[in-house]
């Protein structure tokens, strides 16, 4: 009963010490939000504008710069991942499996695994066997 006592006891001072520690940390919280809301309230004013000096003697026009003509050249955009590996399974007659379909694309497992995934969710693919997959 003693140590059970004793332990309740240890239980508590801990738990002093750690609420202090709290007490601390919410003070130095509130002086640092303090702080910012005057820096805030300091910021918030306009600066005095600044006068500009006047410049004496002749103006000068700047040289116009000749328009450059843009020509955009339009590329075919490469296909998003996801596009390519739905392209793979609707094309196979049979279906796709994750091992074929990484070896056409070059993706990790991960990734094509990934894929998989998120076509099935859409309802873009089955699967009729386990691993091999179909155009829904």
């Amino acid at each position: 009963m003693k140590e059970v006592q004793s332990l309740l006891k240890m239980v508590s001072d801990g738990l002093k010490t750690l609420a202090q520690g709290v007490e601390a940390i919410a003070v130095k919280v509130d002086e640092a939000s303090k702080t910012k809301r005057a820096g805030n309230a300091k910021s918030n004013q306009k600066p005095a504008p600044v006068k500009k000096a006047k410049t004496v003697g002749k103006k000068t026009k700047a040289a116009k710069k000749p328009a450059v003509k843009v020509v955009s050249k339009q590329t075919a955009k490469p296909a998003a991942a996801i596009d390519t590996v739905m392209n793979i399974i609707s094309h196979s007659k049979k279906g796709a499996n994750a091992a074929a379909i990484k070896a056409k694309t070059g993706y990790d497992q991960k990734k094509v695994a990934n894929i998989v995934y998120k076509l099935k969710k859409q309802g873009k693919i089955k699967a009729i066997q386990k691993g091999v997959y179909v155009k829904s």
